[in-house]
């Protein structure tokens, strides 16, 4: 697969490499989904819409008990989720050794000092804030996925 800004050359990222995108705002994963797609980013992208059903993909609980046992190179979490939010979500992957070295980006809107505290106090690997401007949300998508998906050196799967 093919990563890669316009104007920056292309670079190789991990052929089916999934990524989990938990969002409920549809305006917010039209948006990420546009510019994972203008970044040329070809991994799949997994939606959830809600923290409970985050934890259900995660944990293979549920609707998804079925599914592949792959985890996702990376978590893309917003904090503001309905059922159980991104802190909680969060909060329960680290506690469990399945998933507690998963990279979690939590990526939202949130300018709330406490909500950066806590997500880094529960070990996030970043905290992005959601661009209003779609151009630099694009820039901020490439960047995501450069780094998370060819640069990065994930943990190795654990038993």
């Amino acid at each position: 697969m093919t990563v890669g800004g316009r104007d920056r050359g292309a670079v190789r990222a991990t052929d089916g490499t999934v990524i989990l995108l938990v969002e409920d705002n549809p305006d917010d994963e039209a948006l990420t989904l546009r510019a994972f797609r203008r970044n040329n980013v070809r991994n799949p992208i997994v939606v959830v819409r809600d923290g409970a059903e985050a934890l259900e993909w995660l944990f293979r609980e549920g609707a998804h008990a079925g599914r592949d046992p792959a985890d996702p190179q990376v978590v893309l979490l917003d904090l503001k989720l309905p059922k159980v939010d991104g802190l909680e979500v969060l909060r329960r992957l680290r506690a469990s050794d399945a998933t507690r070295l998963l990279p979690v980006v939590i990526l939202t809107s949130s300018k709330e000092e406490s909500d950066v505290i806590q997500g880094y106090e529960l070990r996030a690997n970043s905290y992005i804030r959601k661009p209003v401007d779609f151009e630099r949300f694009v820039e901020a998508v490439r960047e995501i996925g450069l780094y998370w998906l060819v640069l990065n050196e994930p943990p190795p799967p654990t038993a």
